[in-house]
């Protein structure tokens, strides 16, 4: 099969490749002699990725610490199921799929993957596979951070970083669905399309004041750095500063801190699949290449607007 892979973690992006890769063994996965247990095999139609996934240590070791080159990124994935292992359960062969794979195994961009069959959901037949790559990853993290570790409730204050971007848009619409008033950041070029996915006020970091926001219940934070630090003291009493990048270098006077990794659910994917069909959830996707161009798509000369997706299959 064909397969983006990286050998070299000094060499970064330079040692991104498209290559030929064995395929997974359908025999021995279908077998329960040998197989991996509750397993799926999934012809990848889309794929996503995030940007940084190189500096991750799970690109490159497996669980145990042991080397795991050359090894495949991207770890968004929707497709269709080709081949089921012994234990799988809740799926069949030739439905159509979206979730995330395991982080410390060989990743999606590719044209097959193994995926185990618990982090995958159905995705309806009227939702592109590029949309349901797309949203898995950035729905998961959204959904996660505001509802399981942010515990956010109708008419409380929410001030999303990024609003404009893949997963800032969609807290911004799962908040706003759920009755927060919502405030976005980003940069001044960013207030249109922030406004337009439903943030009720705007910060432009690059113009405007972060701290006379005032007060908020919630803080979700995709950047960190300085950013989450002075968000830190955003934070009224009670309330919860949920990040994806890094806990801030002086957390909240007298609110809560919430590090997370996002990790796929098949009912939380349920739930992002039903309101995307429902129009109440919109992905962001910026770019869509195709997979003799995800090298490229994954080192870009400009800025992307939103989620970059491989369309592995047309």
């Amino acid at each position: 099969m064909k397969a983006i892979v990286v050998t070299d973690r000094d060499a970064g992006t330079a040692g991104m490749t498209l290559a030929e890769r064995p395929g997974p063994d359908t025999a021995r996965l279908a077998s329960e002699e040998g197989a991996n247990y509750g397993d799926v095999v999934v012809e990848v139609h889309a794929s996503g990725f995030t940007g940084n996934e190189l500096e991750w240590p799970s690109t490159w070791t497996d669980r145990l610490g042991r080397d795991r080159t050359p090894s495949i990124p991207g770890h968004e994935v929707a497709g269709v199921v080709t081949s089921l292992s012994y234990g799988s359960t809740g799926l069949s062969v030739g439905q159509r799929v979206f979730g995330l794979t395991d982080w410390t195994r060989d990743g999606t961009l590719a044209e097959y993957v193994v995926v185990e069959a618990r982090n995958l959901a159905p995705l309806p037949g009227d939702v592109d596979f590029t949309v349901g790559a797309g949203i898995a990853m950035t729905g998961l993290t959204a959904w996660q951070g505001l509802f399981e570790h942010g515990r956010l409730q109708p008419g409380q204050s929410v001030l999303v970083h990024g609003a404009a971007g893949a997963v800032g848009s969609a807290v911004t619409q799962l908040a706003r669905e759920r009755g927060a008033y919502v405030i976005g950041t980003g940069r001044s070029a960013q207030r249109p399309a922030a406004l337009e996915f439903g943030a009720q006020e705007f910060v432009a970091l690059d113009d405007d004041t972060l701290e006379d926001v005032g007060k908020v219940d919630l803080v979700f934070d995709v950047f960190g750095g300085d950013i989450g630090k002075r968000s830190a003291g955003l934070v009224r009493s009670g309330g919860t500063l949920v990040s994806v990048a890094g806990p801030p270098e002086v957390p909240p006077a007298d609110g809560v801190v919430v590090d997370f990794v996002v990790v796929s659910d098949r009912a939380q994917l349920g739930e992002l699949a039903r309101r995307v069909r429902d129009g109440r959830l919109r992905t962001h996707i910026g770019q869509v290449a195709t997979l003799d161009d995800a090298v490229a798509a994954f080192n870009p000369t400009e800025r992307i607007k939103g989620k970059t997706v491989i369309r592995v299959r047309a």
